[in-house]
């Protein structure tokens, strides 16, 4: 359990790994491409209701 304490411990203070910035940027991308599927759901689902409506509305005629 020493031995593992020690890896984290040298693995927190080493300096090659990714930077506040690389996570900046990551999380921007991430952010984007969340963005971009709940935009392109919002839209398939939109289309959807509104065939259901229309549907529902000349059944109901």
């Amino acid at each position: 359990m020493r031995k593992f304490a020690e890896q984290v411990v040298n693995f927190l203070k080493r300096e090659d790994g990714p930077t506040a910035v690389e996570y900046a940027v990551m999380l921007a991308l991430i952010i984007v491409v969340c963005i971009t599927a709940i935009t392109a759901l919002g839209t398939n689902a939109n289309a959807t209701f509104t065939k259901v409506s229309n549907t529902i509305a000349t059944t109901s005629s």
